[in-house]
């Protein structure tokens, strides 16, 4: 069932963070759901610009209704996933989606401050949440690369600055990660020492963790033995660094890179034990089991496993009829994700910061 992007941030935070999944095509939504029904964990589905240029909105709202259906007792959100102005206005019409993201951290601080307010503002209307990045990551976001010269740690002064100013509802903060199979060079990790002095200023905030894959050595190994050209410093997020940053305020972690590793080491291993072969379903079989083994273990390790409220489904009638519809949301009765929503946002007013929101 869906769920407003923001009741699940609210309810997460500070205790376990929603794996955040890129998905384009079948395969991936089933593994996907497949996945988050056996770890019983909330989850975000997450479309990109060119996501939706591939396969086109209309067909992956279409998935998500199937799968909807198909697997009841997954609750999720749906996420717009590195917006420009102009998708995040298509989509926020659309209907079908619980949040936005604005990226407009390639833009000069004050045009990322104009930009964000205006997709605030739009979203704002229609009741979405809104996702805002500061600082840019090394490595590439679809068609947009940043050199790794040029990647630029979030400022917590200026993230504070940020929030307030723009009224976004939560934040995606450069900390050391990039986008793709090459998360760090050398001896780089993530910059907790960042993390904790935004979560000090910005006590009780969602922040966005992106280039969260974890980039196993075993899918880069056995994609190299298949045929793949992988460089041996291909290396991702570790899962103890992935602790220590839900501990500073990371409420939402975004995982593109290995659910396409995974669908290239199966459909690279079949091909090669089965030149013959050309029946797609096959290796398709394949990868929904190996994904959702995948989305499971690592709702697991975000520690979101179990957590996947009941849906309240008798408190109000006509809004249960509503929440089935693209781009409603269900209320969401155990744990009370409403009440902790009103209630983190209650204490943040009371704090200076927050005073103007």
């Amino acid at each position: 069932m869906r769920a407003s992007t923001n009741e699940l941030l609210h309810a997460a935070y500070g205790q376990y963070a929603l794996g955040a999944f890129n998905v384009c095509n079948l395969e991936q939504v089933h593994g996907l759901f497949r996945g988050a029904t056996e770890a019983r964990a909330p989850v975000i589905v997450q479309f990109t610009r060119v996501m939706r240029d591939y396969a086109h909105p209309l067909m992956l709202e279409q998935l998500l209704r199937g799968a909807a259906m198909i697997y009841p007792n997954v609750t999720f959100a749906v996420h717009h996933d590195h917006g420009d102005e102009a998708s995040c206005a298509d989509a926020i019409e659309s209907g079908h989606y619980s949040s936005v993201m604005i990226d407009a951290s390639h833009l000069p601080f004050e045009q990322n401050v104009a930009a964000t307010s205006r997709v605030v503002e739009m979203a704002h209307r229609r009741g979405l949440a809104v996702e805002a990045e500061l600082g840019q990551l090394k490595g590439v976001e679809d068609e947009m690369s940043v050199e790794g010269k040029d990647a630029l740690l979030t400022d917590p002064a200026q993230a504070e600055e940020f929030v307030e100013r723009t009224g976004c509802d939560s934040l995606a903060v450069a900390v050391g990660t990039s986008h793709g199979a090459y998360k760090f060079s050398g001896s780089q990790r993530l910059r907790l020492e960042v993390l904790a002095e935004i979560k000090r200023r910005l006590a009780g905030f969602p922040l966005v963790l992106h280039g969260g894959s974890a980039v196993p050595r075993d899918e880069i190994e056995r994609i190299r033995n298949s045929g793949g050209e992988f460089d041996s410093s291909a290396s991702g997020v570790p899962e103890g660094d992935l602790s220590q940053a839900i501990s500073l305020g990371v409420t939402k972690v975004n995982i593109a890179t290995d659910g396409r590793l995974i669908w290239t080491r199966v459909h690279r291993e079949f091909f090669r034990d089965h030149p013959g072969e050309f029946d797609f379903m096959q290796p398709g079989r394949t990868y929904m089991k190996d994904f959702a083994g995948f989305v499971e273990g690592k709702c697991r390790s975000l520690g979101a496993a179990g957590k996947s409220p009941t849906l309240d489904h008798s408190a109000n009638p006509s809004r249960n009829h509503a929440a089935a519809k693209p781009g409603a949301s269900a209320s969401l009765a155990k744990p009370s994700a409403s009440s902790a929503l009103k209630s983190k946002r209650k204490g943040r007013r009371e704090h200076p910061k927050f005073a103007a929101r």
